[in-house]
């Protein structure tokens, strides 16, 4: 009688065990990614105070490349054969010689927050570019698109006499031309679907783009000597490193792998809130009601956006 229970004692603790693994361990991902990528927007902020951004970027995709790189040659790890390299070039120059840095160069000039809530308008670009190549909008779509744009609309309300201000123009232009160059990114995904190991990719992509923003920041002299750059600048690269380029990246590749795509991107919509609240309660920034009111409705769009692009991949899996 005691081993029988015993054994039944035994099949419920590995099945309690499986379930967290299964579904447990994923939800805690989304719940890191959906913090920490938030507070990024905070360290880029304060980073890029003291140091040139591109500089920042540079810094921070290379330390960031070299330690995945270096950890697949520990674990030796195959190398990108052929096609994959070219793959691998050209997100590297789409996500982040031209989307993280142009995203992190615009955190210069414009809030933390602001530019959290403009990052997250990737999937209104993938409607609009989608369309354009020929695809067919829902009307969930277009009525989304219609509620992010008058979300962002009730944003700026009030700070239109910033427009003014040429610094101020130049980040928001840069911040969405980086949103945008990141949608060019997800759809480039989609149609050269990976067979290369991600994380090993990832590193690569970082290491590359590195190369070319060092190049160019140092071309253009939008770079200072590394013992200019104040102990601050160091521990904003090494936050945005460790949490921003390594951990919430692991984090995001493994819940997209084990959980489905409604679940894996609720981070979209809580790091422009995390971004927003601390960027508020740290240096400052404004947050008033025509943020809170135009950030959710702008969430909402984002969301009915997002619920249309969902369905459209249901009903084509479905439709053979």
């Amino acid at each position: 009688m005691r081993n029988q229970n015993c054994k039944v004692k035994t099949k419920i603790k590995n099945a309690i065990s499986t379930k967290v693994n299964i579904v447990g361990l994923p939800i805690l991902a989304v719940c890191f990614v959906s913090f920490f990528w938030g507070t990024t927007w905070i360290a880029s902020k304060e980073g890029v105070k003291h140091m040139p951004a591109l500089q920042l970027v540079a810094i921070r995709q290379f330390l960031g490349g070299s330690l995945y790189i270096a950890y697949f040659l520990f674990k030796k790890a195959a190398w990108p054969k052929g096609k994959q390299w070219k793959t691998i070039i050209i997100l590297s120059i789409l996500n982040f010689v031209l989307s993280n840095a142009l995203s992190t160069w615009g955190v210069k000039y414009i809030s933390s927050g602001l530019g959290a809530i403009i990052a997250a308008c990737v999937p209104l670009w993938i409607v609009i570019i989608t369309f354009f190549r020929g695809g067919r909008l829902s009307y969930l779509s277009v009525f989304g698109l219609f509620i992010s744009f008058a979300g962002i609309c009730v944003i700026f309300y009030d700070r239109l006499s910033d427009f003014l201000n040429p610094s101020f123009r130049f980040g928001i232009i840069i911040s969405i031309v980086s949103t945008l160059t990141w949608a060019f990114g997800t759809l480039y995904t989609k149609k050269k679907a990976a067979t290369f190991n991600p994380y090993f990719s990832l590193g690569i992509q970082m290491f590359l783009s590195s190369i070319i923003v060092f190049a160019y920041a140092g071309a253009t002299g939008l770079s200072v000597p590394l013992s200019e750059i104040p102990a601050m600048s160091w521990w904003s690269i090494a936050y945005l490193v460790v949490f921003g380029s390594i951990l919430t990246f692991i984090a995001f590749i493994y819940a997209l792998q084990n959980l489905p795509a409604e679940i894996s991107t609720i981070y979209s919509y809580i790091n422009p809130i995390v971004a927003v609240l601390l960027g508020a309660l740290i240096f400052g920034e404004i947050l008033n009601a025509a943020i809170a009111i135009g950030g959710s409705v702008t969430l909402f769009g984002l969301y009915l956006v997002n619920y249309s692009l969902r369905r459209a991949r249901k009903k084509n899996i479905a439709t053979p």
